[in-house]
């Protein structure tokens, strides 16, 4: 181990260009990196470098050995970056607000690999669809749909999810299948009544950018949209849901996308936090992680588009 570590002195007094400027890197004395160096080529019987008072210079077989220890020299800075990098490991207890709907869905399955990775890392999730004061209820992360209307907190777009309208066969079965928007007006809609759900609906046909909006309305409605998905699933009418949120109903044939060729619009999915700088590791990772798992769903074919870093 000690050959290494002068070879490692040695690789930085040339990269470094003079003993001195090596041993403030090294934080060691001038005199202590000179006798590693002189032992070095003491054990090996070889000349590494010419000294003079005014400059070093590599012997010719200084100039070989420096090009293998360059490259443990690096190696060495990369593992202590690494280690350093793994010191701010997530750690203590994220506390995590979001709608029950994603937090139903898709919270557990995107952290559950962090926080199998980080043992040392807690986890409180509050779900509501109510609008949550980060700051009293000591949130770390938000996770929001819709435009932020507080200024004063951070929204870092994740992604867009887009509504897909999707129907149970045998709701189908029994009352038809819309051929255009317009047949609707003749179908039972559930009707989600939050605010960000008014019960205008914009269709743009996905070929010609045809645009039609529709006022639909419903005799089932509901603030929460986790008992009416439930509904539409039993058959009691047509409902719009985030084609994220149901993937293998689809892919399984409990539920049937309605008008296909018509779009309806995408909604904006943010990570909240009240600041900007200085993030700690439990939230760093855990928006990574967030994003890791939306990249993973829109590669296997989910109706979302995620933002890069």
């Amino acid at each position: 181990m000690e050959h290494l570590k002068r070879l490692a002195v040695f690789a930085q007094v040339v990269e470094s260009g003079s003993m001195t400027a090596a041993a403030r890197l090294l934080e060691m004395s001038p005199s202590a990196v000179s006798q590693q160096v002189r032992q070095l080529e003491q054990e090996t019987g070889v000349v590494l470098l010419h000294r003079s008072t005014r400059q070093l210079t590599l012997t010719a077989v200084g100039e070989g050995v420096y090009e293998h220890c360059r490259d443990m020299l690096h190696a060495s800075r990369a593992a202590e970056a690494l280690l350093a990098a793994q010191q701010d490991a997530p750690s203590g207890e994220l506390r995590i607000a979001s709608t029950i709907m994603f937090g139903a869905q898709h919270l557990g399955r995107a952290l559950a690999p962090l926080l199998l990775d980080y043992p040392q890392l807690g986890l409180r999730i509050l779900s509501t669809n109510d609008p949550v004061d980060l700051i009293a209820e000591r949130v770390d992360l938000a996770i929001r749909l819709g435009e932020a209307e507080d200024s004063n907190l951070v929204a870092r777009k994740l992604g867009s999810l887009r509504y897909v309208l999707v129907a149970a066969p045998a709701y189908l079965a029994r009352m038809g299948t819309p051929a255009e928007p317009e047949d609707l007006q003749q179908h039972q809609m559930l009707i989600l009544t939050s605010r960000n759900n008014p019960t205008r609906f914009p269709f743009t046909h996905l070929h010609s950018g045809e645009e039609r909006v529709l006022e639909l309305n419903g005799r089932i409605q509901g603030n929460e949209s986790q008992a009416l998905a439930t509904l539409n699933q039993q058959g009691l009418g047509l409902f719009h849901r985030f084609e994220l949120d149901i993937q293998p109903e689809l892919a399984a044939g409990s539920l049937v996308r309605v008008l296909p060729q018509w779009q309806l619009p995408q909604v904006n999915l943010y990570a909240v936090t009240t600041s900007r700088e200085a993030l700690p590791a439990k939230v760093r990772y855990a928006i990574a992680a967030l994003r890791h798992y939306l990249l993973q769903a829109q590669h296997a074919g989910a109706a979302i588009e995620v933002v890069a870093e």
